[in-house]
Parts: C-alpha cells; structure tokens; sequence
C-alpha cells in the first residue's frame, strides 16, 4: 500500500457522500446553493434568484437541510438560509468552476472583470 493512499471509506460514510451527490444531482437545489455561496438569504429571495416559486424553493431547502447542506437562522418571522459549512461551500464552487472548464475559452473563474486572464 502506498503511503499517501487514502484508506477505504466505511460503508456508512460512502452512504452519506452518494445523499450529498443525490442532492447536488438537481439543477433547482444548485441554483440555491450557488446563491448560498457567499450569503444568507430567505426564501423569497432565494426563490427570486432561482426563478422558481416560494414553495418549490422551500421543498428544495428542506431536503438540503436534512442532509445538512444548508442552515437556518430566525430573524422575527424571517427565516434565512445559509450554507452549512466551509466544506459545503468549497464543494458548490469547485463543482461549479469544474463546470465552467468544460466551455471553451478561458473559464469566467480565470478571467478579470473585463473577461481577460487577470495579469500577474
């Protein structure tokens, strides 16, 4: 065995990873974590941002809360949603800027706010 290799996962833990993979498989549940990415939000802006109706929204959260992908906090009668963790996040935008590498040209990750490569 190779000392960097990583030791099989436990069949519970493979059980947990292929729920996290299930929830990003919809394109509805994407679109909200992505909004998620750097900010908590309600449900109606959530809903503004994806497109798609309040209750839908709310059926996509609820899932990813039981997964413990996203979070909730109170304010009043609001009820705001953020990512659960840093893992989370990471896992969002890496899937993301692993999507944009399959485009042509150079992926909107790499490129400045005039759609250039950033100068080093």
């Amino acid at each position: 065995m190779n000392a960097g290799a990583r030791p099989p996962l436990a069949d519970d833990q493979v059980g947990l990873v292929v729920e996290v993979f299930r929830m990003l498989a919809d394109a509805t549940r994407v679109q909200v974590l992505w909004a998620l990415a750097d900010q908590e939000l309600s449900v109606n802006e959530l809903a503004t941002r994806v497109g798609k109706p309040g209750p839908s929204v709310s059926q996509h959260l609820a899932k990813l809360r039981m997964a413990r992908l996203v979070r909730t906090r109170r304010e009043g009668t609001t009820i705001y949603y953020s990512l659960d963790n840093d893992h989370v996040r990471q896992l969002v935008v890496d899937a993301v800027y692993n999507a944009e590498h399959a485009g042509p040209g150079i992926p909107p990750h790499h490129s400045g706010p005039d759609g250039q490569p950033p100068h080093k």
